[in-house]
């Protein structure tokens, strides 16, 4: 029998403060094993020049953060992705000596990582964090699909097994040959993300007025998580009612297009923390109109602010809505649907109050404590090399019976 689990790495190509879903999630297991009492490891690439971490300097006790050379990643120049420096990572871990390691990012950085703790003889779990198959597709490379699967599939099944966070990537993973997915639900920090938040003073600067409704996007703002259908769908419901406003929180890409040619839109760049949450809960309906999301933070963010949520019947969506009970869900890449989603929540005010308040009962139930307490015991589960243990698969499955 292996002893409890005190020291664990982490190697991921993004983290705090960077914004984006994956850094989201692993901060939240990060402060939770912390909370805990396990002292973690964090290897990542510098995210500046003045980046070097906090391994002499901690700003949180029992996190030792090591940073490594990197480069932009094409596309995503607020991004880095890190080099294979397989010995700077062996010499990392074995000054750590973690029990074991999680690696979230599948890109020459985590390999190295691999390669570094089999030599080690360390255990290793990985996460599949981002649907790159799927980007492929969007940005009509689809001859690179089959190549990228089969790099993904070799890279995880080199290790003990892959963290997904939905039952449905689960299964599709599973049927393109990875051995041993698990999956590890998402929670929501419903204390952060609370409908008291909203704030009459922010409404105010966005130049809207009490019975408008906003519509509320909040992500990356880059073609892959299609804008262009957020869009359309605020058109759409403008054009029957004038006081539909659109409200785009983030950064990427896409946005200059977007203040040129849609110039009463209203853009609020990154916000985080306490601005972040008064954000979400001054909106009354959120879209989510990404197909390419391996699980979406923010869909589950918003149902916390007590915010009717439009999205796609997959990922965050397929897991925690049910249409017309405590969000709206139309079929998967059915923009039309998407819209006459939306569409039915501008002429239906009673429909909308209900979703909203049944969105945040919902998001209630969803916690990060336990779905830590899950990520550690599978990390424990790898330590003993026991591959097998399953937790409760239908953990992250939706309920299906009515919400009340």
């Amino acid at each position: 029998m292996s002893s409890p689990l005190t020291r664990i790495t982490l190697i991921t190509e993004t983290f705090a403060p960077e914004i984006n879903g994956v850094a989201n999630t692993l901060g939240h297991l990060v402060r939770g094993l912390l909370a805990r009492g396990v002292a973690v490891q964090v290897i990542r690439p510098r995210q500046h020049k003045q980046d070097l971490g906090q391994k002499d300097n901690q700003q949180e006790p029992g996190l030792t953060t090591v940073t490594l050379p990197g480069l932009p990643i094409p596309g995503y120049n607020e991004l880095k992705f890190g080099l294979p420096l397989k010995q700077t990572i062996r010499r990392a871990l074995d000054e750590f000596q973690p029990q074991a390691i999680y690696v979230a990012t599948e890109g020459p950085m985590g390999w190295a990582a691999v390669k570094a703790a089999k030599q080690l003889g360390l255990p290793v779990l990985s996460g599949f964090h981002t649907n790159f198959h799927q980007y492929i597709e969007h940005y009509h490379l689809g001859w690179l699909e089959k190549l990228a699967y089969g790099y993904l599939r070799h890279f995880h099944n080199q290790t003990a097994g892959t963290l997904v966070p939905t039952n449905v990537q689960c299964d599709e993973l599973q049927s393109h040959g990875f051995d041993h997915v698990r999956v590890l639900a998402r929670g929501v920090d419903s204390q952060l993300f609370h409908p008291q938040k909203r704030s009459a003073v922010l409404r105010k600067q966005w130049g809207v007025k009490d019975d408008d409704l906003v519509l509320l996007y909040v992500g990356r703002i880059a073609g892959e998580k299609n804008m262009e259908l957020a869009l359309a769908t605020y058109q759409q419901l403008l054009h029957s009612d004038e006081r539909v406003r659109l409200v785009l929180v983030g950064d990427g890409p896409e946005l200059p297009r977007i203040r040129e040619h849609y110039p009463e839109v209203i853009c609020c760049g990154m916000q985080r923390g306490e601005e972040l949450a008064t954000h979400y809960a001054s909106g009354d309906v959120f879209l989510f109109p990404s197909k390419t999301d391996t699980f979406g933070n923010v869909v589950t963010e918003a149902m916390a602010s007590g915010l009717a949520v439009v999205s796609f019947d997959y990922a965050a969506g397929h897991e925690h809505i049910q249409s017309g009970q405590n969000g709206m869900l139309a079929p998967f890449a059915h923009d039309a649907s998407f819209i006459n989603c939306a569409i039915t929540l501008l002429d239906s005010p009673n429909l909308l109050k209900k979703l909203r308040e049944q969105a945040r009962k919902t998001a209630l139930t969803i916690s990060w404590s336990s779905i830590v307490e899950e990520f550690q015991c599978r990390l424990q589960g790898a330590q003993t090399k026991d591959t097998s243990y399953d937790g409760n698969k239908t953990a992250g499955r939706k309920n299906r019976a009515t919400v009340s």
